[in-house]
């Protein structure tokens, strides 16, 4: 199907207002000093990490946390629609400097009811905006993700795809291939191949292959991605998240702190620098189940890929580090209703020795339950460090779904430990900021002013970016089109048509590649058809002139 429009060209695409908030807003970041221009940014997000995390964590430990030492402010965690945030809008206002709405990656919001959110012209709901990884790329600097969810889950997505649904991981994946980004390291190999071959899309793309094309070396064990050479990687180690560091298998599942060390490896070759965005995903998962070993397992494991960006950052002297997490979830106490008497005789080994009972998380338990579970008993005993089940608890284990085992044991070993749970989602208090290096800021920050003070120190505007990489087509003064049902560039792949005189540019959506009469192109980023608009990079107009 084909649409055409005659629009006239504008002379700015964008609001002015809203360019001049992005530029004015940093003058409002508290504790911040303007620096020159740093060469590399590593921004790490244990995702859904509360205070109580932190404080557990250590206590476990027995020592200082990596992050103690670089602990400097706090963030506000609201987005557009809500007092409490969804981990996606959260990651585009860090990622891109704007609030938005539950759901949205990297896009503009269409609902905005929190007093404090910026408003948005009604034009501009759903527009997609710049990351600062999108900056970093358009600097010459090497860009990476790490994650431990699938690549294509909400906060990594929102640093390299733009798209109002996170939930779609067939779009965002797509998008994510051609976006060129030096490193890309986690799991999610399903949403990248066709079900025919084994993988979940059902539009018959093989992306596996795509990347394998475009000269990435595509790993999918440790020793695979260690012993890589390549400048560009892209390493899938589960078909969708990767294990909780507790229950990992090493020989298949590198950690997040060797995937973290690996990027930084194959990134700081380039002499203009980088940008590498790290995410401990599941701290978050651990804390949606009220599983506290979950949320152990990780947050240390976070903490070590955190020590691994510092000992780089000392030894290199010229990068930002920021490390802080989207929202909080699950409402984590050290303190529950069982120590509402004797709460101010509570020794650190009555919460912390059961919990180091546990050698698997509620997760990693399912692999070792029987199939008809008549093992419950020896099994928790072994695993766990639990010898006195009740019926009740028994019987919850019996009656658990595949995949939702450590809801029902996370309870039973808080309950154990003195930890209380407020929630099994999100809640809306700040969290804890974390910074290394030139240009690090301090003090009580929007999650708005992450992406502003990445892109000041970096030196880049990204009203600018914004207005190089999402031109609308009716914004060109070209004749366009869009083909939304068509096979001929690929099954059901739509793409953007523009027109001058002879030449026609035909620019397939959620890709880099475009057809200049016919014949192949490849430009440096993506065009997009986002709520029924299509935008394209302004470097594809070069072909029309």
């Amino acid at each position: 199907m084909l649409f055409h429009s005659t629009r006239k060209q504008s002379t700015l695409w964008i609001p002015m207002a809203f360019i001049l908030a992005l530029l004015v807003s940093l003058g409002s970041i508290t504790g911040y000093a303007a620096a020159a221009p740093v060469k590399n940014v590593i921004v790490l997000v244990p995702d859904g990490m509360n205070s109580a995390a932190v404080t557990l964590a250590r206590w476990y430990k027995g020592s200082p946390l990596t992050m103690d030492q670089m602990l400097v402010g706090a963030v506000k965690t609201y987005c557009s629609n809500s007092v409490i945030t969804d981990s996606a809008p959260a990651a585009t206002a860090f990622a891109t400097g704007y609030k938005s709405d539950a759901g949205y990656i990297s896009v503009l919001p269409s609902i905005i009811n929190v007093p404090a959110s910026a408003q948005v012209n009604p034009e501009d709901k759903f527009r997609p905006v710049a990351t600062v990884l999108e900056a970093a790329k358009m600097l010459g600097k090497g860009t990476g993700l790490v994650a431990t969810s699938n690549i294509q889950h909400a906060t990594p997505a929102c640093y390299s795809a733009h798209w109002p649904s996170r939930k779609d991981y067939f779009t965002i994946g797509q998008q994510q291939v051609y976006e060129q980004i030096d490193v890309v390291l986690g799991g999610g190999k399903q949403y990248l191949l066709p079900t025919s071959m084994g993988g979940t899309r059902t539009d018959g793309l093989d992306l596996v292959s795509a990347l394998k094309n475009m000269g990435y070396d595509f790993v999918e064990d440790t020793a695979a991605m260690n012993h890589s050479t390549s400048k560009k990687i892209w390493g899938m180690f589960a078909n969708d998240a990767m294990a909780y560091e507790m229950d990992r298998d090493p020989a298949k599942e590198p950690s997040l702190a060797q995937m973290t060390q690996k990027a930084i490896q194959v990134l700081s070759k380039n002499p203009k620098g980088f940008f590498l965005f790290v995410e401990g995903s599941k701290v978050d998962w651990a804390a949606h189940a009220n599983d506290p070993v979950g949320v152990i397992s990780d947050t240390l494991a976070f903490d070590t890929a955190v020590q691994t960006a510092l000992e780089f950052a000392k030894a290199d002297g010229h990068t930002l580090i920021l490390a802080f997490a989207d929202h909080n979830t699950g409402g984590m106490t050290i303190g529950n209703t069982l120590t509402n008497e004797g709460y101010d005789t509570l020794r650190p080994d009555q919460v912390i020795q059961p919990l180091k009972k546990a050698t698997l998380t509620g997760e990693g338990l399912e692999k070792v339950f029987n199939a008809d579970k008549s093992n419950i008993t020896a099994v928790m005993n072994q695993y766990f460090g639990i010898s006195d089940l009740t019926t009740e608890e028994i019987d919850a284990i019996k009656k658990t779904k595949a995949g939702s085992m450590n809801y029902t044991v996370g309870p039973i070993i808080s309950k154990r430990s003195g930890i209380g749970w407020t929630t099994i989602g999100h809640t809306g208090e700040e969290v804890f900021l974390y910074a290394y290096g030139p240009g690090k800021p301090a003090g009580l920050i929007e999650n708005t002013d992450i992406a502003k003070i990445i892109a000041k120190d970096m030196g880049v505007s990204l009203a600018d970016v914004n207005q190089k990489l999402f031109v609308m087509a009716g914004d060109t003064g070209y004749e366009w089109g869009v083909r939304t049902l068509d096979t001929k560039y690929g099954v059901n792949r739509p793409y953007i048509i523009l027109t001058s005189g002879n030449t026609v540019v035909e620019l397939i959506a959620n890709t880099n590649t475009t057809y200049v009469n016919g014949k192949p192109h490849s430009l440096r980023n993506i065009s997009l058809i986002v709520n029924g608009v299509p935008y394209i990079p302004r470097e594809a107009l070069t072909y029309l002139k």
